[in-house]
C-alpha cells in the first residue's frame, strides 16, 4: 500500500517529562498534501525548567489559563484511528503521548494488514528516513535537513497560514511538525517519483533489527 493512500498525522511535541505536553502541532497529508493542521499549548503537569524554556520559549505562567493535553483524547485516539502517525525522531513523541495514554482505542492495522491494532504504532520517523536515505546530509537534525533541502522558504510560507502568530520558528510544535511534514514529502518516493510503500518507510523509521523483523512478518510493535 503506498504511502499516500493513507492519512499521515505528522506530529510534534514540546515538553518533557516533567512537564508533560506543553505545545501539540499536527499536520495531516492526505494522498501526499497537506489538508489540514490543528495545534495549541496545553498547561503543564509540572515544573518548567529555565532551561526548557530556553529551547521552547514556553514558561508555566504563559500556560496557566490553557487545558491539559490530557483533554485531547478524542482528537489523539481519533487520529490514531484514521490513519498513521509519524513525527521527526519519533522517541519523544512516543514516550509523551504513551505517558498519558498507553494505548490508543482499537483502529484499523494500516501498516501490518492484519485487521487491528491496539497500539499507537507503528510510526513513520522522518528523522530515521533521513539517515536511510539520504546519509550524504551532515546532520539529521530537522531544521539542517530543513536546510540542506532547500526546504525553509516553503516551510515559512505555509507557516503563515498553520502557525499561531509567535510560534512560527523551529522549536514550536506547529513549525516542526510544518517541517517534519514537508522533509516526508521530499524523502517517500523514488528515483520516479512512485509514492513508496507504508511497509518501507516504517521498516526504514525503526533501526531495531527485531522491530523491522516483525513489521516484515506483519506483526505490529
Amino acid at each position: 500500500m503506498e504511502w499516500t493512500s493513507v492519512p499521515v498525522h505528522m506530529i510534534d511535541f514540546e515538553g518533557c517529562s516533567r512537564s508533560g505536553i506543553v505545545e501539540y502541532g499536527v499536520v495531516t497529508l492526505v494522498d501526499g498534501r497537506i489538508e489540514n493542521s490543528v495545534n495549541r499549548l496545553c498547561r503543564s503537569v509540572g515544573p518548567i525548567w529555565t532551561e526548557d524554556t530556553r529551547v521552547h520559549g514556553l514558561t508555566r505562567g504563559d500556560l496557566a489559563d490553557r487545558a491539559p493535553f490530557s483533554d485531547e483524547w478524542t482528537l489523539f485516539s481519533g487520529l490514531r484511528a484514521t490513519g498513521v502517525l509519524a513525527a521527526h525522531f519519533s522517541g519523544t513523541e512516543k514516550r509523551l503521548l504513551r505517558s498519558v495514554w498507553p494505548y490508543p482505542r482499537t483502529s484499523r492495522d494500516f501498516i501490518g494488514g492484519r485487521g487491528s491494532a491496539t497500539d499507537w504504532g507503528p510510526w513513520i520517523d522522518t528523522g530515521r528516513l533521513v539517515i536511510e536515505f539520504r546519509p550524504d546530509l551532515p546532520t539529521a537534525g530537522l531544521e539542517d535537513v530543513v536546510e540542506s533541502l532547500g526546504l525553509s522558504s516553503e516551510v515559512d510560507r505555509l507557516a503563515d497560514q498553520h502557525c499561531p502568530k509567535g510560534r512560527d520558528h523551529f522549536h514550536c510544535a506547529p513549525y516542526d511538525a510544518l517541517a517534519a511534514a514537508l522533509v516526508l514529502k521530499a524523502l517517500a518516493y523514488d528515483g520516479s517519483g512512485h509514492p513508496l510503500s507504508l511497509q518501507r518507510l516504517a521498516e526504514e523509521s525503526t533501526a531495531d533489527p527485531e522491530k523491522r523483523d516483525a513489521l516484515q512478518q506483519g506483526r505490529l510493535f
